[in-house]
């Protein structure tokens, strides 16, 4: 998975042709290191059409304030630059899965 800063956040949402998936995360942050895993199987199965990023808050202050992330994890799905779905806290794939197929259309309702 791809690791983004501030310099590069905006501009890799911009260009992006897949839906990206921002998992806001920091080092001290034990469910964010339950949930990774689950993330890297996800960004495998559905790498067709969705990319998975993330993005330490604390090394990127700017971008974690800028989209109002206040828990963490927190997975932002962006189309075309643009939220379209948050999720705060660990979950497991196949809840996550279940919370993102409305936007993504990838397993049935």
């Amino acid at each position: 998975m791809l690791t983004l800063t501030d310099a590069t956040f905006e501009p890799h949402l911009a260009a992006a042709e897949r839906l990206v998936l921002v998992d806001f995360w920091a080092t001290w942050c034990p469910p964010c290191r339950m949930v990774e895993p689950v993330l890297k199987e996800i960004a495998e199965e559905y790498a067709e059409i969705l990319e998975i990023v993330k993005v330490d808050v604390d090394a990127c202050p700017k971008t974690a304030r800028t989209h109002r992330v206040m828990g963490m994890p927190t997975l932002n799905l962006y189309h075309r630059g643009k939220l379209i779905h948050s999720i705060t806290g660990a979950r497991p794939k196949h809840t996550l899965l279940r919370e993102l197929s409305p936007h993504m259309n990838l397993i049935p309702h």
